[in-house]
């Protein structure tokens, strides 16, 4: 037990208010995830599937939420990380430090044991693990209320705003088919038009959003991912408003969308990726090399990855111990690291876009790992925080 003092973690209001949003988030998604579950096995199954199926504007209802409203949360993840980089809790290599290694083992580590169970075709999906899902593991971490110390939840709220990063690039990089070059050439010049605007102090928030619309549709044609577009529109909205950061149009924005993807774009997201159903799966399928792997990634891994490079940064002094946090805190924190849904499910698609089985496999490996992570990472931290109740000896 730590018997030093604490240092006073001190948080701005927008980043307590995001980790307040995720975490009530997260408990909605759990909910929503096990609603989609229950309708996928359910008699309703057929109008589920079939609604998720219809086409409207040239799209299927499921590609309009995988491509368009989760645009809408890559931009939150874009906003974020360009917030807390700036004059957040990752604006100092002190404080990025330890979110930082962690979140590289984090990733490594999952995607290597992914690896490990696949060959040949499946190894596309080797990303999926690598992803940690915010706001359902804020919401784990939030059940066990004030017995996990402060800076064990800015630790992990950093940790995954630092592999929603990595999983922005990775998406990117590895999961882009068939560029368009004319539609390319049209996305670098709207995007370098916003990049001028935000140079020559232009605030105006509305000409941003519309420039930001047309940027979708040309990266959406282009072959990268659409959600890119949100990642690459934040990245241009100023930080600084007429009477600084807190009338800055990127606050605005991301004060007025959180809600709406925390509560609404999330949840939906959840609802209709998560639907599984067990008619033509038998246990014999969790054995497959791709639930295996995902599982596998994500629930040992993910904690792995996460403890081990935490601990070598904390021993080589590269970084620092969380304030008033235990050895066994952390490890639990850890473990929770291995909830990757939301992102972990959608790389799950992209990766195996033209094979509904593998989808299919790679949703139970998510369900299995995520779910063993929440219970046995609230677990640990629960009898944690029973153990530092009980005074021990000075050394």
């Amino acid at each position: 037990m730590d018997i030093k003092p604490t240092r006073r973690i001190r948080l701005t209001a927008s980043f307590r208010s995001f980790m307040e949003n995720e975490a009530a988030g997260g408990i909605i998604l759990m909910a929503v995830a096990a609603l989609a579950l229950i309708i996928a096995n359910s008699p309703l199954s057929e109008d589920y599937f079939g609604f998720l199926k219809t086409y409207v504007g040239g799209l299927s209802i499921l590609h309009w939420i995988n491509d368009a409203l989760m645009a809408i949360f890559f931009l939150l993840v874009g906003l974020e990380i360009k917030r807390e980089m700036i004059s957040g809790q990752l604006s100092t290599w002190s404080r990025r430090a330890l979110p930082g290694f962690a979140a590289v083992g984090g990733m490594m580590v999952p995607a290597l044991i992914f690896l490990f169970f696949n060959e040949g075709a499946t190894i596309r999906g080797w990303a999926i693990p690598s992803a940690t899902d915010i706001a359902f593991s804020l919401g784990v971490l939030s059940l066990l209320g004030a017995r996990v110390p402060l800076s064990l939840k800015v630790f992990l709220t950093a940790l995954a705003i630092i592999d929603d990063l990595g999983a922005v690039i990775i998406i990117a990089l590895f999961y882009s088919e068939g560029l368009n070059v004319p539609a390319l050439a049209g996305m670098a010049a709207v995007f370098a038009i916003l990049v001028a605007m935000n140079y020559l102090g232009m605030v105006r928030l509305w000409a941003y959003l519309v420039l930001g619309v047309i940027l979708w549709i040309l990266v959406f044609k282009s072959g990268i991912h659409a959600t890119i577009a949100g990642v690459l529109l934040a990245l241009t909205i100023p930080m600084k408003g007429k009477r600084g950061e807190a009338d800055s149009p990127l606050v605005e924005l991301e004060h007025a969308i959180q809600p709406w993807v925390g509560f609404i774009i999330v949840p939906i997201f959840g609802f209709a990726n998560a639907g599984v159903s067990f008619s033509g799966v038998s246990l014999s399928n969790l054995a497959d090399p791709v639930p295996i792997g995902v599982a596998a990634g994500l629930f040992i891994g993910k904690q792995l990855g996460v403890f081990a490079f935490a601990w070598l940064a904390i021993k080589l002094r590269l970084a620092e111990r969380p304030p008033g946090a235990t050895w066994v805190q952390i490890y639990g924190v850890a473990i929770l690291c291995g909830i990757g849904f939301t992102m972990s499910l959608f790389i799950g698609l992209l990766a195996y876009d033209k094979s509904p089985l593998l989808q299919d496999e790679t949703k139970l490996g998510v369900l299995l790992g995520s779910l063993l992570s929440a219970v046995f990472g609230a677990f640990v931290l629960a009898v944690a925080a029973a153990r530092s109740k009980k005074p021990e000896p000075k050394k």
